[in-house]
């Protein structure tokens, strides 16, 4: 029910303004009380309506969503408005990776240093074997740890984010059929830049990354 209705929300085919009553709202999916509450709540809880005594839920407007909710990424992705909402996270995390990765040189301890290593080699032992979903595990996990050997919280958070970025990506057909070559050696790069301290190297190889990311996603809608 959640789904459903968020994507809906996500995608426009319930507008702005619509106001949605609770009871209509458990006819329509067959729900409890409890249940239909709970969604709303769930709802009201990523900014996507507000409930007023008397007027019933309504539909905010998207500038008031709470755009960085996981859950409303893939609603976003799941509707007829991927292309716009592909390009915005792109943008997001061309504006933040590459500097994650740069203060990671600085800041990793020995423990993530080891961690990004271990998971380039599994990236590119996945390659190798075409495991696509094995490699989107890792693939999400990389860029985790990077976020998170930052040291900035704030990048961290956004972890949530690049792995609804990645996922939906790789469900909806829009990253390459197997992993390219040049991304794994990319994604080698960045782990020994931030192996070695090399805060330059680490941002330009991250931002390489976003680069060719942005670039598949480009061919993909022409």
């Amino acid at each position: 029910m959640l789904d459903e209705l968020g994507t809906a929300i996500a995608s426009g085919t319930i507008a702005p303004g619509t106001v949605l009553r609770l009871e209509q709202l458990q006819q329509d999916y067959g729900a409890s009380r409890t249940v239909a509450r709970e969604v709303v709540r769930a709802l009201e809880v990523m900014c996507l309506t507000t409930s007023k005594r008397r007027v019933g839920v309504t539909v905010r407007a998207p500038e008031e969503w709470n755009h960085y909710d996981p859950r409303l990424i893939r609603w976003q992705l799941d509707s007829g408005n991927r292309e716009r909402a592909l390009r915005m996270l792109m943008e997001l995390r061309w504006a933040i990776e590459p500097s994650a990765a740069r203060f990671a040189a600085l800041r990793a301890t020995p423990e993530e240093r080891g961690r990004l290593r271990a998971l380039g080699s599994r990236l590119r032992t996945t390659a190798k074997a075409r495991d696509l979903a094995t490699f989107l595990g890792h693939d999400i996990d990389f860029h985790t740890v990077v976020l998170e050997a930052s040291g900035n919280p704030m990048f961290r958070q956004l972890s949530g984010i690049v792995a609804e970025v990645l996922t939906g990506r790789t469900e909806h057909g829009l990253m390459p059929p197997e992993p390219q070559p040049e991304a794994v050696a990319l994604h080698i790069e960045v782990a020994e830049a931030i192996d070695g301290g090399d805060a330059d190297r680490a941002e330009r190889a991250m931002r390489a990354i976003m680069e060719q990311a942005r670039d598949e996603v480009a061919r993909q809608f022409g």
